[in-house]
């Protein structure tokens, strides 16, 4: 059968996508999506993160290459593979960015994408349990809560950032985060609120509407200066689906450019390499690509409860299910990281550059057990990184995974920041508000003091936070995939509108932005097609 439109990637871009387009009923709309459905039980229970990371049930479990900077350490890297994409194993923090964010994608030339221009589209998205206050909207369908679970330890984080600087604000949001808040969470009473549920669920009665999970897409179909479809492999099988109108790749910032370049879209000298004839040289493709590196201090501390203690006693699991099951509030609710803290590495800085999540708990790396002991564990990471790396096919066989180099810490700049964020760790944690609980560095440790050497303990401590973006983005210049309206550079009937698209990273987590990206390129879509 053919479409209308054909969108590649149930995440959260596709599954907006998907809502959008198919309202018209005269309109079909197929969304293809690798992984599968969304009913593995850990998807629904927030702290369920731990058991659908690095399953491949639900993520691709991509592999980082080993990273210089990084004491040349190879970095998992999730990506959701089922339907919902990362909201369905993310850490739901609800995160729009700072306005300087956006207006600098604006001044590359970028018309439409200032904050002020984009402030409207988030609002009108989301459903903040209050109401719309705090510069939340309301009504929309994505559900914004506070968290449902309190630590004596994080509020006494709080105030010890308080005494070095960092004033507590009521919410994050509002265009500058400078400050020290609770994240707000994408759940709805005490339960995921995945893309899935928000935007997919709703309309799959439409008969308009298609969806086909575990369908790989292999190639994009170009005929001309146009795409005309999408090749993809499903139960075994070989087929192919037209699009009449547009294809919209919304696999993200690993699966769209993979996906372009197998298609013979991107750098002719790469395609060439691996077989694959040219059909638009492009050479932004899979480029750009940047990410937060958080780095993961933790100290001990005394007197005071943290997961770890509960984590690992028997009657401290059954406690926590138990308050989840009879009241979904806990630390089952949980995402990885409840507190959170914004501030300038330096006064240079136009806004703030450096962001804390603060986890009141401690392991040696994700997937491991929690230590035995009590512990918290304030990661602070650089918010505008200037490093770059590239997601890069290996073969002309989509089943295997490309290359993907962050080249972490390689800028200078990126290790100015990462000394200045763990000084600053150090200075909140050794403030009044904190010394009744003794707090003891073991991680890098106080043995650590030098620049070079905390240069050296930030590669050893630093991981991601899973929010790759930039590999097809948006612009005018050379490395532009994308133009403003989201449209591949001189290719016919083909958008990308998912997080690749992003010129420079946003302050923050990066779901809310991508829901937003996909609300403004459903509305240019729709907009084009009545001409």
């Amino acid at each position: 059968m053919d479409y209308d439109y054909v969108i590649v990637g149930a995440g959260s871009a596709g599954c907006l996508l998907a809502n959008r387009l198919s309202r018209d009923p005269g309109t079909r709309v197929l969304l293809l999506e690798a992984g599968g459905k969304d009913n593995y039980f850990w998807i629904d229970i927030p702290i369920g993160y731990l058991y659908t990371i690095a399953n491949p049930r639900t993520d691709w479990c991509y592999k980082t290459e080993p990273d210089p900077h990084l004491a040349n350490r190879a970095i998992h890297y999730a990506r959701g593979r089922v339907l919902g994409g990362c909201s369905s194993i993310n850490a739901m923090i609800h995160m729009r960015g700072q306005k300087q964010d956006y207006d600098h994608w604006a001044a590359l030339g970028n018309r439409g994408w200032s904050w002020d221009k984009l402030l409207p589209v988030f609002q009108s998205l989301e459903d903040y349990e209050h109401g719309a206050v705090d510069s939340y909207g309301a009504g929309g369908e994505m559900r914004v809560e506070d968290p449902r679970v309190q630590w004596e330890i994080l509020d006494a984080w709080r105030a010890a950032a308080a005494e070095c600087g960092i004033a507590p604000i009521r919410t994050f949001n509002t265009g500058d985060n400078t400050g020290c808040a609770y994240f707000q969470m994408n759940q709805k009473r005490g339960v995921r609120w995945s893309a899935t549920k928000a935007f997919l669920r709703p309309v799959l009665h439409r008969k308009n509407l298609t969806v086909v999970t575990g369908a790989h897409a292999t190639r994009l179909r170009i005929e001309g200066r146009a795409v005309a479809g999408v090749e993809f492999r499903a139960g075994g099988d070989s087929r192919y689906v037209k699009a009449s109108r547009e294809v919209i790749l919304a696999a993200g910032a690993i699966g769209s450019p993979q996906l372009l370049q197998l298609s013979g879209v991107g750098a002719g000298a790469l395609l060439q390499q691996h077989g694959i004839a040219v059909a638009h040289d492009l050479p932004g493709v899979g480029e750009n690509l940047h990410d937060h590196l958080q780095i993961r201090m933790q100290y001990k501390v005394s007197g005071v409860k943290t997961l770890n203690q509960m984590a690992n006693s028997l009657w401290g699991k059954a406690a926590m299910g138990l308050e989840y099951l009879l009241h979904r509030t806990g630390p089952l609710t949980m995402p990885p990281s409840q507190l959170g803290a914004f501030a300038r590495s330096d006064p240079a800085q136009p806004t703030a550059n450096m962001e804390w999540h603060v986890q009141p708990l401690s392991l040696d790396k994700f997937g491991d057990p929690l230590h035995p002991f009590p512990a918290i564990t304030p990661s602070v990471c650089n918010l505008r990184p200037a490093s770059r790396g590239w997601v890069r096919i290996r073969s002309p066989d989509a089943a295997v995974y490309p290359e993907i180099r962050l080249n972490y810490l390689s800028s200078p700049e990126d290790r100015l920041v990462a000394v200045a964020g763990m000084r600053e760790t150090r200075r909140i944690m050794a403030a009044r508000a904190l010394a009744k609980y003794r707090p003891e560095e073991f991680r890098p440790g106080p043995a650590v003091q030098s620049d070079k050497a905390l240069e050296q303990a930030a590669g050893e401590l630093g991981t991601t936070i899973f929010h790759p973006v930039g590999t097809c983005k948006m612009g005018q210049d050379a490395m532009a995939v994308v133009d403003e309206r989201l449209r591949v550079r001189g290719l016919g009937r083909l958008r990308v509108i998912d997080a690749s698209i992003m010129p420079r990273i946003t302050s923050g987590n990066t779901n809310a932005p991508t829901t937003m990206i996909a609300e403004r390129g459903a509305r240019m879509l729709l907009e084009d097609a009545l001409g």
